[in-house]
């Protein structure tokens, strides 16, 4: 599933493209959108590149630094002895990387041994399924993502002599000294300046071209309004391959910045008073001839709403799954504490069930003529944050909006007034969930969108993953608490 079938090598070509490589890395892609793999030699490699080989099942018990969850979960846990799952090589990921000698790169999918049936929880699989039920319907799905992401400069490690330290160093660092310290790449408020990028030319360009050898494309690369803050839109794809290559490019981004002592943060809200960091998605049917299926073809004189003109049946059921399922959906969308400290109300974030024609105040932005092609024709979700994982977002993007198709769902509000204030609550649409507590008890109710859409294990198992971060927050001792607090109660 997917437009890379056509990419695949047989294992004759494997071994001839193979052929003066002594070594391969394979990795696969955690709840939290963590690349998580190792380095295996070409023998083993040619071996498994078939019928796949165990991985430790702790990638799906533990969090992103490795402390397993408070409540064990289905697929990893003590009573099934933490057992191996299948890791499946997708020989259509192949790729090679660049600034590691050129050494061959696979994708894995993770699958359970016992029934040979994708686990609820691997992100790849949960969006290839959501998109077999539009291709089973004959129509496929593109996809586009932009990602805004805070520089900094990392500290110099006192023990090592190295001139470039790595972020780990950084995480050291920030273990004794505040986070204001630490030094942002570049300074003040400069959206879309020429001259910052020249500042760090090496590493700006390493990686423009690191993207474009490592097939995670980029379009358009520049930086954002906020001290040493940039944005990436990545060249829009089909859109199994488009979240392969939107979690590719976080890996390049960290990769080439360790080169350069340089720290990428892909947090929602690194920092107080400063904008967010946003991780825009687009999103659009088509047929099997590529046209465009939200596109109406031709003006709609008596459409619901004068923002819908242009805008196709099926892109408004489409566009109505995805309000009626946005509230239900949020962990996905705003997958951590910190995610909703950008979500905030008059901070160019969305904060309700809402949307509009060519509206950035809107949780969904609809794009359409007259002001865009009718090729272009689709539907921007605002929501999510760049700390989201791509895989799960499109995997729900498609899942409710397909609900909606299927369901023939009306759309449930008014579009966005243009009066409205940037990320202000409206009467239009409800107010979304103001922390994760909330949205992921929205999330794993009995009678949730999401389990209707998901299944019950992917809920249980992911909305537990939440729970976790949740515990680990309430245990948690601040340093706004100490500061407010040590000496006045």
């Amino acid at each position: 599933m997917g437009s890379n079938t056509d990419k695949i090598l047989t294992l004759d070509q494997l071994q001839t493209e193979l052929a003066q490589d002594t070594k391969v890395k394979l990795a696969g892609i955690d709840v939290d959108g963590i690349l998580r793999g190792k380095l295996v030699s070409k023998k083993k490699f040619l071996s498994v590149a078939k019928d796949g080989f165990g991985f430790c099942s702790v990638t799906f018990g533990w969090d992103m630094h490795d402390q397993t969850y408070f409540r064990e979960l289905e697929i990893s846990n003590k009573e099934n002895g933490y057992r191996d799952i299948t890791a499946k090589v997708d020989l259509g990921s192949y790729r090679r990387i660049p600034w590691e000698d050129n050494i061959p790169f696979f994708l894995v999918s993770f699958y359970d041994p016992d029934t040979d049936k994708p686990i609820s929880a691997c992100p790849r699989s949960l969006l290839r399924t959501a998109v077999a039920k539009l291709n089973d319907a004959g129509y496929g799905a593109m996809a586009g993502a932009e990602y805004e992401f805070f520089t900094y400069r990392a500290p110099k490690d006192e023990s090592s002599q190295s001139a470039h330290p790595s972020s780990s160093t950084t995480a050291a660092f920030l273990m004794t000294n505040p986070v204001e310290s630490l030094p942002h790449l570049t300074q003040g408020m400069f959206g879309y300046s020429l001259t910052d990028p020249i500042h760090n030319q090496d590493w700006f360009y390493g990686v423009w071209d690191a993207c474009e050898k490592f097939n995670c494309n980029i379009e358009g690369w520049h930086t954002e309004s906020g001290p040493g803050v940039f944005e990436a839109a990545l060249e829009f794809g089909e859109i199994t391959e488009m979240a392969d290559r939107a979690s590719l490019f976080k890996y390049v981004v960290k990769a080439i910045g360790s080169k350069h002592g340089i720290t990428p943060s892909f947090m929602a809200k690194p920092k107080e008073g400063l904008p967010g960091n946003s991780g825009h998605v687009h999103c659009s049917l088509v047929d099997k001839a590529g046209k465009n299926l939200f596109y109406r073809g031709e003006r709609d004189p008596n459409p619901p709403y004068v923002d819908l003109e242009y805008i196709s049946d099926l892109g408004r059921h489409f566009l109505a799954g995805l309000l009626h399922g946005l509230p239900d959906v949020m962990p996905i969308i705003a997958p951590t504490i910190n995610s909703y400290k950008r979500l905030v109300e008059n901070f160019w974030a969305p904060v309700t069930v809402s949307w509009g024609l060519e509206h950035r105040a809107a949780s969904i932005r609809v794009i359409s003529p007259p002001t865009a092609s009718p090729k272009a024709t689709r539907f921007e979700i605002r929501v999510c944050g760049a700390d989201s994982n791509a895989s799960l977002v499109l995997a729900t993007i498609v899942a409710l909006g397909w609900r909606g198709v299927e369901k023939k769902l009306e759309i449930p509000v008014p579009p966005l007034g243009k009066g409205e204030d940037v990320g202000g609550s409206s009467d239009s649409g409800e107010r979304l969930p103001k922390n994760l507590k909330d949205s992921t008890a929205r999330f794993m109710a009995k009678e949730s969108i999401a389990r209707e859409v998901f299944g019950d294990s992917f809920v249980d198992h992911f909305g537990g993953t939440r729970e976790h971060e949740l515990r680990l927050w309430d245990e948690a001792v601040t340093d706004w608490e100490v500061r407010r607090y040590i000496e006045t109660v």
